[in-house]
């Protein structure tokens, strides 16, 4: 287990938060939970920890201050192994905080092994969970997590729901859910984005788009409905920044469409943002929920303007202020690609109706919300 030292007993009280991903795992979840407790100057002072990756070398890895990493074997989602984790969760979180004074614990995620561990662990301080849209995939699909969602929606003081479509979602998994737990507290981008994006250079692109997908590939991103349909799309380039192992995945899939995409590698935030300038479009083509989509307005803040599958909590994020299309319709998506590249104004208008969406998102704001909410709870 690689830990800091704790703060000393002395200090105001912290927030502990445990993410139950290996630390590098890609994801907006895990960018947003990096960006909130975290770094030299964390918005929220946290004891924040992840899993300690398989394989890794001796020696302290270059994570950011105040992210430590804990060891516990057998990490699963369901079945007889789910509670023996969770109880090695238990075990190592409460060592790692058993010489912090803990102000309350910020469960991120309704379902997985890390929130009901914190629960067994700091069973005492109030109890904010945080709600991504993996929890109410897993829970749906998988017996377990279904049952721990319940259980954290009822241990929760406070429940926080980044967009209405995630509280819908929600509740009709859990239709017992105290509703007066429900605080809506949307995420944020962080605010140097806003103030200070990469220089985006003009271009003209009457000729070609070139098109930007930037994520995880699993099933309900919706990377293979993107491929089928960009068959029957004119004049544009496809770049895509994905983790490799993912990237291989889709590989026959896109031999067989005949889809021949510029391949970016999976790229760290900075890059990303620098990637945005380069790009004309950035495609969203998701299939069932997003929390929110940070990447979608992480591109906005970069003007680059979004085209999307208008699915729960997209929709909410963005409305609009990017273009709405259907990723499972050929002849849709390659008639709102042309329009895109042709009609005149349509990519500035999109820019600026963009970045005054992405504005009304700062990741100052979130935090100071989730500030306040802690204080009404104590």
């Amino acid at each position: 287990m690689n830990t800091p030292p704790a703060p000393p007993a002395s200090r105001e009280p912290v927030v502990a938060t445990c993410l139950d991903l290996p630390w590098g795992s890609p994801g907006g979840s895990v960018e947003l939970f990096l960006d909130l407790y975290t770094g030299p100057h964390p918005l929220i002072p946290a004891r924040a920890f992840m899993l300690t990756p398989p394989g890794l070398p001796p020696g302290r890895p270059a994570t950011p201050p105040g992210l430590s990493l804990l060891t516990a074997d057998g990490k699963c989602i369901e079945g007889p192994g789910f509670p023996r984790y969770v109880a090695h969760l238990r075990r190592a979180l409460k060592q790692a905080t058993e010489d912090t004074r803990i102000g309350a614990l910020h469960l991120q995620h309704l379902t997985f092994g890390a929130t009901p561990a914190l629960l067994q662990a700091l069973p005492a301080p109030p109890r904010i969970a945080l709600v991504h849209g993996t929890d109410l995939l897993f829970a749906e699909a998988h017996r377990d997590q279904h049952h721990i969602l319940h259980k954290v929606t009822q241990a929760a003081d406070a429940i926080v729901i980044p967009t209405p479509a995630m509280a819908d979602r929600l509740l009709r998994l859990a239709p017992n859910t105290d509703r007066h737990k429900l605080t809506h507290i949307p995420w944020g981008i962080p605010d140097h984005l806003l103030t200070a994006p990469p220089p985006r250079p003009a271009r003209n692109t009457t000729s070609h788009l070139r098109l930007l997908y930037a994520g995880r590939l699993s099933a309900e991103k919706g990377a293979e409905h993107l491929v089928r349909a960009l068959t029957a799309a004119e004049n544009v380039e496809l770049s895509i920044a994905a983790p490799a192992d993912q990237f291989r995945a889709l590989a026959p899939l896109l031999h067989r469409a005949g889809v021949h995409p510029r391949y970016l590698g999976w790229l760290r935030r900075p890059q990303l943002w620098r990637t945005f300038a380069e790009h004309d479009v950035l495609v969203m083509p998701s299939t069932t929920l997003e929390a929110m989509g940070l990447v979608a307005l992480e591109a906005q803040a970069c003007g680059l303007p979004v085209l999307y599958q208008p699915v729960p909590g997209l929709a909410d994020a963005l409305h609009t202020s990017a273009l709405a299309t259907d990723f499972t319709d050929r002849t849709a998506l390659a008639r709102d690609l042309k329009r895109l590249r042709t009609a005149h104004g349509l990519l500035p208008e999109l820019r600026a109706a963009g970045y005054a969406n992405a504005a009304r998102y700062p990741l100052s704001a979130t935090a100071e919300a989730l500030r306040q909410l802690g204080s009404q709870l104590h």
